[in-house]
């Protein structure tokens, strides 16, 4: 991966140097396991908006479904149990809805997560006992990144306080989200016109729960990019509360209403 992305002093260098190595110690690993065709990409990390935490995670998963596809092949994934906690509880933090509760899929557009039902104490021992060294990638120490404080602070902070099962807990409930979540994605998409304008008397027929996901849908569907839960709100505001107030500025996309419907215009 090429580094940068204001990433703390020090800490791209000494990976830049890294990472060669425990590229070709992962290949020998793979092959001493059994695995002879053993691919190793080089990537380029590039600023997104999302921080370089975002930014590393879109290049390494853009790279890796490529490869899928060239191979016709399923992506298996090492996220933990305690992975999925963690992504609980940063979802929480941001007030985000069902679907980033819901976290980690097991099973989602040809990604696989196997150990996403262990704990990450349980992979490392068997990594002990396979004789397997796995690579401690430094920035997962570094508390610079809010999942880091989750994963060594406040994880740690909710199991003394609580009692021992918070991260199966969590686990536990994104599961939960993702069965509402998944429902309420079939039922949006179920009520979605499919049409370029989206009239108003569609959206108003809906629960806000069915509503808000078909207006995502639909700004979606025009190309807009890094929609949150505000944005959405704004367009819903040109359904529910029309004053005759002017277009909603979005990422991407400039949403009016204009005789009963909402255009992308522009």
């Amino acid at each position: 991966m090429d580094l940068e992305l204001g990433l703390p002093p020090g800490v791209a260098d000494a990976m830049r140097r890294e990472l060669p190595a425990v590229a070709e110690r992962t290949v020998e690993q793979l092959r001493d396991l059994g695995f002879t065709e053993v691919a190793v990409r080089r990537v380029e990390v590039t600023d997104t908006g999302r921080g370089p935490e975002g930014a590393a995670r879109s290049a390494r998963y853009a790279a890796l479904a490529e490869l899928a596809r060239t191979r016709r092949s399923t992506v298996l994934l090492g996220h933990t149990l305690d992975d999925q906690a963690e992504t609980v509880l940063l979802g929480l933090a941001r007030g985000s809805g069902t679907r980033s509760l819901a976290g980690m899929a097991p099973r989602a557009a040809g990604l696989l997560r196997p150990l996403l039902g262990l704990r990450r104490t349980t992979t490392a021992q068997t990594c002990v006992e396979l004789g397997l060294q796995p690579w401690a990638d430094p920035q997962n120490v570094d508390p610079e990144f809010s999942r880091v404080r989750v994963r060594r602070q406040v994880l740690p902070m909710l199991e003394h306080e609580l009692g021992p099962g918070v991260a199966e807990a969590l686990a536990r409930t994104a599961g939960l989200a993702r069965d509402d979540a998944d429902l309420l994605d079939r039922l949006a998409a179920e009520a979605d016109p499919g049409r370029d304008d989206l009239a108003v008397t569609v959206l108003t027929e809906l629960p806000r729960a069915l509503r808000t996901r078909l207006i995502r849908r639909w700004l979606h569907r025009h190309g807009a990019a890094e929609i949150g839960h505000q944005h959405v709100l704004r367009v819903e505001e040109l359904a529910l509360d029309w004053h005759g107030q002017g277009p909603a500025q979005l990422p991407g996309v400039v949403v009016q209403r204009i005789d009963g419907a909402l255009h992308v215009i522009g």
